[in-house]
């Protein structure tokens, strides 16, 4: 994979997908003493990034494929994205969530039109019931970031940060990337890489779940116990990183970082305070990591994005309380 696979999505989801823009902060540029460059992806349609990749592969199924449908796992955010794609597509499809996925996140699958089935995280492996109905049914199987063309929908998030800061005549020092199994960390280095490879790229990562910054350190994927503990960033337990995904990451990512919960809460209040905009805790990491001082920002130009935005009010209202 390279950029030229980025800018083919980008073609693909041109009149589509959202063109997020990038968002300025007085306050955060004071915290900081640089310059911040905000991408938010909660304003993207299904409220993620992910509708980006869903969108990019759904697309590219054949027409004797789809009357078979699609089947795809998730904890929310790819879910909603692949409903929505195959509702426009006119493609059935079948979701997997685990039962203690949000509330909100599932009622939106469902009112695309999917088949939601619930699963236990714990006792149940996603990754074999997906298999199972693909090989019962002959649906294809969108798994949320080891695909090529997943991958490169969400690297057309980062394709737009450059072209919008090559306008201004501005540089990024770091880029920070929300990271679960690391689509769109892969997606989006592949875009820096290329068009901006003096740029730092980081993965941040809640502190349970840091099986990117562990596997960096490593030079391998490590995996992550299970036992770790639950997050309030749902988006983000993913317990060792994607296959495809670090192969790409490994050579192009300067390091990863992790936040807690909490400061992913004090993300999320700031962008409800100074930026107008609703950011799950998942979504808010790369912003907590810039907030909480994880890496030098004095005097430079920073990126981060801002990867979802669905949550309940009651859950707003329930960690702010």
């Amino acid at each position: 994979m390279n950029y030229l696979d980025v800018e083919n999505a980008a073609g693909r989801l041109a009149g589509v997908a959202t063109r997020t823009p990038l968002l300025r902060s007085i306050e955060l540029d004071r915290i900081t003493g640089g310059q911040v460059f905000i991408k938010p992806e909660c304003l993207q349609k299904t409220g993620s990034f992910k509708f980006r990749g869903a969108y990019n592969c759904l697309s590219q199924i054949s027409d004797d494929k789809k009357a078979n449908g699609v089947v795809a796992y998730s904890s929310g955010n790819h879910a909603q994205g692949v409903a929505l794609a195959a509702k426009m597509l006119g493609i059935p499809a079948t979701i997997l969530m685990p039962q203690d996925a949000p509330k909100i996140k599932i009622a939106r699958t469902r009112s695309h039109g999917a088949n939601v089935v619930l699963f236990d995280r714990v006792k149940e492996s996603r990754e074999e019931m997906g298999d199972k109905i693909s090989q019962d049914t002959g649906a294809v199987l969108i798994k949320p970031y080891d695909n090529e063309n997943i991958i490169a929908g969400q690297g057309t998030a980062g394709l737009e940060v450059v072209e919008d800061l090559f306008a201004q005549d501005v540089t990024l020092d770091s880029y920070l990337v929300p990271t679960s199994g690391g689509g769109l960390l892969a997606g989006n280095s592949l875009v820096f890489e290329h068009y901006s490879p003096k740029t730092d790229i980081y993965s941040v990562e809640p502190t349970l779940y840091d099986d990117y910054a562990r596997s960096f350190v490593a030079g391998e994927r490590v995996t992550l116990d299970m036992e770790a503990g639950k997050s309030i960033c749902d988006a983000l337990q993913v317990t060792i990183p994607g296959e495809l995904t670090f192969e790409i990451n490994k050579t192009r990512v300067k390091a990863g970082l992790n936040v807690s919960d909490a400061e992913a809460l004090e993300a999320m209040r700031f962008a409800l305070d100074y930026l107008n905009v609703v950011v799950e805790p998942s979504g808010a990491v790369a912003l907590a990591a810039v907030l909480m001082g994880k890496l030098d920002t004095k005097n430079k130009n920073i990126g981060l994005i801002l990867s979802g935005g669905n949550i309940d009010t009651e859950d707003i209202l329930n960690f702010f309380s």
